[in-house]
């Protein structure tokens, strides 16, 4: 009587595990593929006017600069966020100048844990360096 009893108990053990680690699995692999495949990568130039460290659970590096402009025209933001804390304080320093940023771009990442924006920066330097 005592088996049948484990039996259930094993196949109701099984299906909640099933249930909980298979949607953990897939997440997981789904932000491994998106935070590791580039869509597209480039420069931005432009005025430096933001860096910050933002979110109520997960803090994440945001920042913008302001792209060069043709006189007359209203200028475009470029928003970004910032994954490494030494390049976020590389950014501090350069807050105001004109800028070269390096990023790449990574669509679909699942939550904003990982970013607030597809645009992960991975360089930066001053204009004229």
């Amino acid at each position: 009587m005592a088996i049948p009893g484990i039996i259930k108990n094993h196949k109701l053990v099984t299906i909640i595990a099933l249930v909980i680690l298979i949607p953990i699995l897939i997440f997981v692999l789904w932000a491994s593929i998106t935070l590791n495949y580039t869509y597209s990568s480039g420069e931005r130039a432009g005025f430096l006017q933001k860096v910050s460290k933002k979110g109520w659970v997960c803090k994440t590096w945001e920042g913008e600069i302001q792209l060069t402009a043709m006189p007359g025209a209203a200028p475009e933001i470029f928003t970004f966020t910032v994954r490494s804390d030494s390049l976020a304080q590389v950014l501090n320093k350069l807050n105001g100048q004109k800028v070269v940023l390096d990023y790449k771009q990574h669509i679909g990442v699942p939550t904003s844990c990982f970013g607030e924006t597809e645009y992960f920066v991975v360089g930066a330097r001053a204009v004229g360096q």
